[in-house]
């Protein structure tokens, strides 16, 4: 298992000192836990990646030559000015 240093606030390593004696584990215990837990409930939460988007989305433009639209509109975007 690979070691990793992390800097915490003060305030929050005496709670971690604390939590890992009353619990009677190690704090690099509570710490992967804690990890664990987050990146668990991280991954359920389903966000929809930039990817995800993309796929989702694809082929959803139906009105003809998109980049032509485009360019229709930076030319209006032009004469304003």
């Amino acid at each position: 298992m690979p070691r990793t240093l992390i800097n915490l606030d003060p305030e929050d390593k005496q709670w971690l000192d604390a939590e890992s004696r009353a619990r009677g584990v190690s704090m690099a215990r509570l710490v992967r836990e804690a990890v664990h837990e987050y990146r668990v409930r991280e991954q359920a939460a389903d966000r929809p990646t930039l990817q995800r988007a993309l796929n989702d989305t694809a082929g959803i433009w139906r009105q003809g030559d998109g980049l032509a639209w485009q360019q229709r509109l930076r030319e209006e975007w032009d004469r304003r000015e």
